[in-house]
C-alpha cells in the first residue's frame, strides 16, 4: 500500500467539484460539493447514532437502502436539522436536483449538509447553481480540492487521502475526504466523510468492511464530547479496477479492509488534530487489557476527559487525572496494576507505576507534553486487550469559536 494524491478523484470513474452557491453568508467560500461516478457504483453508509437527524440523513438513509449510488451532494453553511417538513423537501430537492443535471435516478444520490442547526435551508441557490455545480466536475485534484473546500466550516486544515493497492493483480485505489472539527466524540464521531474506490467488491463485503474500519477510526475518536444530529461516512466502489469482485473472505478482502482502515485511521487523526481550538493531537492507548472492549472504554473515557484536555494544553503531567477518567469509564481494571507514561517525539517519562506516583522529572515531562503530537500510554498488565483513540487538548478557543457560532 501507498499514498498517492487526488483525494476522492485518485479512484478511476469518478470526478468532483466544489462552487459557492449562496448557502455561506461568505461571498468568498464554497458551500455546495458534488461528487460522481461514470459507473452505478455498490455503496455503503453510517449515519449519526443521534436521536435527532437531520433530513439530509433520513434522505440518504432511504437512498442507499438498495446499496447502489452514483453520486454525493453536499452543502455546508446549514445543517438542515430541525427543520420540519420544509427541511426534508428541501433535502429531497437537492437529491432530485442532482439526478437531473447528471441524468441518473434520484435514489442513486445521497445528500449530505453541515452547519448551524434549526434554521431553514436555501434551495434556490442550489436550483439556480446546479448547472454550475455539474460543470465543476473535474477527475483530477482540483475537482477533489473544490469539493473539499466545499463542505468545510470550522475546519483550519483540509483532511484528505488516497492510497492505492493490489487486489486480485490488479491495482486498486482508495480515496477519501472529510470535514470535521467540533461537536465530536465517539459514537460516529461528528463528521462528513465521502470516500470512492474503483475496486470491484461485493456490496455485502464493502458493508462489512466499512462497519469495521469505522469501529477501529471514527468510533475512536473525540473533541468535546457532542455527537451530532449530521453525522455520515458514504463509500462508493465502482469497480473500474478491473480486479475479480471481492466477497467477505479470503486474502483480497483482507488486503481491501487494513487499507481502507487504515485510510480511515488517518482521517480520524486529521480531524482530532483539527479540533475546534486544538493545539495538540493527543493518543491515548489503553494495553494489557481484559479484552479490546476495556480497553476502547478506557481509551475513549481519558481521551474524553475536560480535565484531561485541559493539562494536555497546559503541558501538566497530572496523570491523577487519567486514573480518575478510567475509574468512572464503566470498565474493569485494576488501579494498583496500572501504569501510565506520556511520550511525544521528545521522549517518554513514567509518571505513575502500580497505581502510585513514581518520581520523575517535571522538566522532562513538560518537554514531553509541550509537543504537537501527544501520547498517553496505560498499561495494565492484565490480559492482550489493546486499543487506541484520538482526541486532543482543550483551549480558550474552543469556548470562543462555539460561543458565538451562529454569528
Amino acid at each position: 500500500m501507498k499514498e498517492i494524491s487526488g483525494g476522492v478523484c485518485a479512484p478511476k470513474g469518478f470526478s468532483a467539484g466544489g462552487i459557492r452557491c449562496g448557502i455561506k453568508a461568505s461571498f468568498q467560500k464554497k458551500d455546495l460539493a458534488l461528487i460522481y461516478s461514470e459507473k452505478t457504483c455498490n455503496a455503503a453508509a453510517m449515519f449519526t447514532k443521534n436521536k435527532v437527524k437531520a433530513a439530509s440523513v433520513i434522505v440518504s438513509q432511504e437512498n442507499i437502502a438498495g446499496g447502489k449510488l452514483r453520486a454525493i451532494i453536499a452543502n455546508s453553511g446549514n445543517a438542515n436539522a430541525c427543520t420540519g417538513q420544509d427541511g426534508m423537501a428541501a433535502a429531497k430537492r437537492m437529491a432530485q436536483l442532482a439526478a437531473d443535471a447528471l441524468g441518473i435516478p434520484c435514489t442513486e444520490v445521497a445528500v449530505a449538509s453541515t452547519g448551524v442547526i434549526g434554521v431553514p435551508l436555501p434551495v434556490a441557490p442550489i436550483e439556480k447553481n446546479i448547472g454550475a455545480l455539474k460543470e465543476s466536475l473535474r477527475a483530477d485534484e482540483l475537482g477533489h480540492s473544490s469539493a473539499l473546500e466545499a463542505i468545510m466550516t470550522t475546519d483550519t486544515r483540509k483532511k484528505e487521502i488516497a492510497v492505492e493497492i493490489e487486489i486480485g493483480g490488479k491495482p486498486a485505489r482508495i480515496g477519501a475526504m472529510t470535514k470535521g472539527s467540533g461537536m465530536i466524540h465517539p459514537n460516529m464521531a461528528t463528521m462528513l466523510t465521502f470516500i470512492t474506490t474503483d475496486a470491484a467488491i461485493e456490496s455485502a463485503a464493502l458493508d462489512s468492511a466499512l462497519r469495521l474500519a469505522v469501529a477501529h477510526s471514527f468510533n475512536r475518536m473525540t473533541v468535546d464530547g457532542d455527537t451530532s444530529t449530521n453525522d455520515m461516512v458514504v463509500i462508493m466502489a465502482n469497480g473500474t479496477a478491473g480486479n475479480a469482485p471481492v466477497n467477505a473472505a479470503g486474502a483480497d478482502y483482507a488486503v481491501f479492509c487494513a487499507a481502507l482502515e487504515y485510510v480511515c485511521i488517518m482521517l480520524a487523526r486529521k480531524m482530532a488534530r483539527d479540533g475546534e481550538g486544538a493545539t495538540k493531537l493527543v493518543t491515548v492507548t489503553v494495553t494489557g487489557a481484559a479484552s479490546e472492549k476495556n480497553a476502547e472504554t478506557l481509551a475513549k473515557s481519558i481521551a474524553s476527559s475536560s480535565l484531561v484536555k485541559a493539562a494536555c494544553f497546559g503541558a501538566d503531567a497530572n496523570w491523577g487525572r487519567v486514573l480518575c477518567a478510567m475509574g468512572y469509564a464503566g470498565a474493569d481494571f485494576r488501579p494498583e496494576k496500572t501504569d501510565v507514561s506520556f511520550a511525544s517525539r521528545a521522549g517518554d517519562v513514567l509518571v505513575c507505576k502500580n497505581g502510585e506516583s513514581v518520581v520523575f522529572s517535571e522538566e522532562k515531562a513538560k518537554l514531553v507534553l509541550l509537543e504537537e503530537e501527544i501520547e498517553i500510554l496505560v498499561s495494565l498488565h492484565e490480559g492482550d486487550g489493546q486499543a487506541s483513540v484520538w482526541g486532543c487538548d482543550l483551549t480558550y478557543d474552543y469556548v470562543k469559536i462555539n460561543g458565538d457560532y451562529r454569528s
